[in-house]
């Protein structure tokens, strides 16, 4: 009896892929945040796909979704995708951004585009730089060569003309020259192996594909797989998350914002202060576990108890992303002597002080300006003896546990 398969194998030619991209046929799944590598990483991708290594495979989930995806880059598309990206989703945008010369969203949810030289004296693959970009050995960005429509022939002799220019070639080089090029040309036809995944396959079943493949590797970590359960069964909180932290990266005008001067939060970093103030667990191992509604003592899993776990952490992300409360935790730092991110030695101590700033506020009602005087102290103390240097999430487990029988203001103080 054959094992029933929930995918199928697919072959692609890169340059399939890349016009389904740019027509909205592949697009993200809400599991999936839209950046890129860094410009080094794509590098090297292009630098193994000439030298014809192989770059890993795709795993596509067949959409049977009317909404629930991302697009893939800034344009508007054509289409509703088809397939989304579950596992491979950097390659595929970072080539689609070389590939057709687009904006794609980094890390920091800015637009920017990537430049990557190519020489094809010797076939190598740069980074592009002030010194690349006046160098005539160089294409200083191989998404002129690829976006700009021309044939292979005459970019190669448009090349070697601007070339011979500047220095004399004689015809080996010129022909070598001819031949890298040809060979760049030809990333095009460039074979990837493709999983579809089937469109029977639920949206919880795929976050645990998501996780179970990724936590095989360092990609992502405990935060990232509470993150891909919230997109699953409260998107809009994690929306919400990566929203406040958008805004907290630039200043507003207008109307009030989360950004400082001390820092600039990422969502998992505020996931965790969530999670300390809702569960009081520094180790997210155990939180994705009882997110996921399982008991553990029993092993059992249970809807009930995944809808009860979640609304925990729903109340103490409000809390967390009230801007009241945020802007009055940044007092502490200023109060403690700290006056920008320049100054601070470890977020990790600033973000776990936040937490027990508002477990003092929340759960033992600390009078406002008692509550900044003993948590400046607080955190004075944390970043000069370095508190939380070495295994910080077991030092601050222990610093929880030390508030468990604790039973009013003066105590907590």
């Amino acid at each position: 009896m054959k094992s029933a398969t929930l995918f199928k194998e697919v072959g692609y030619p890169l340059s399939l892929l890349m016009q389904n991209i740019e027509m909205g046929e592949i697009g993200l799944p809400d599991i999936q945040r839209p950046f890129i590598w860094g410009n080094t990483k794509v590098r090297d991708l292009f630098d193994s796909m000439y030298k014809g290594y192989p770059v890993g495979y795709l795993l596509f989930w067949v959409n049977g979704m009317p909404n629930g995806h991302k697009q893939i880059g800034t344009a508007h598309k054509q289409k509703a995708p088809s397939l989304l990206i579950v596992d491979g989703q950097q390659r595929l945008t970072s080539l689609y951004a070389v590939f057709h010369r687009k904006a794609v969203l980094d890390k920091d949810y800015r637009e920017r585009r990537i430049e990557i030289a190519f020489r094809p004296r010797d076939g190598k693959f740069e980074v592009a730089d002030a010194a690349i970009r006046h160098d005539p050995e160089f294409i200083p960005n191989i998404s002129d060569l690829f976006a700009s429509g021309k044939a292979s022939f005459s970019a190669v002799n448009e090349f070697i003309t601007g070339l011979e220019s500047r220095r004399a070639l004689s015809n080996d080089e010129k022909e070598a020259i001819g031949l890298k090029l040809e060979r760049l040309f030809g990333l095009d036809n460039y074979p990837f192996t493709a999983l579809e995944i089937s469109e029977t396959v639920d949206e919880e079943q795929i976050a645990n594909i998501f996780v179970r493949i990724n936590s095989a590797g360092i990609t992502l970590n405990q935060a990232d797989f509470i993150l891909t359960l919230m997109s699953v069964f409260w998107d809009e909180g994690r929306a919400e998350l990566e929203g406040f932290c958008r805004e907290a990266k630039r200043p507003s005008v207008g109307k009030p914002s989360p950004f400082n001067h001390f820092i600039q939060p990422e969502p998992d970093q505020l996931l965790r202060v969530s999670v300390g103030l809702g569960f009081r667990r520094a180790r997210l191992q155990h939180v994705y576990s009882l997110l996921r509604g399982k008991d553990l003592e029993t092993e059992e899993f249970s809807e009930e108890r995944r809808d009860e776990q979640f609304a925990t952490l729903k109340e103490a992300q409000g809390y967390t992303l009230d801007l009241q409360n945020w802007h009055e935790f940044l007092k502490v730092l200023v109060r403690a002597g700290f006056r920008s991110g320049e100054m601070i030695s470890s977020q990790v101590g600033l973000l776990y002080a936040y937490t027990l700033f508002l477990i003092g506020k929340r759960d033992f009602g600390v009078n406002h300006y008692v509550l900044r005087n003993a948590l400046a102290r607080w955190f004075f103390m944390a970043a000069l003896t370095g508190r939380y240097t070495n295994s910080p999430e077991t030092v601050m487990e222990q610093d929880l546990a030390r508030l468990r029988d604790i039973q009013d203001a003066s105590g907590f103080v």
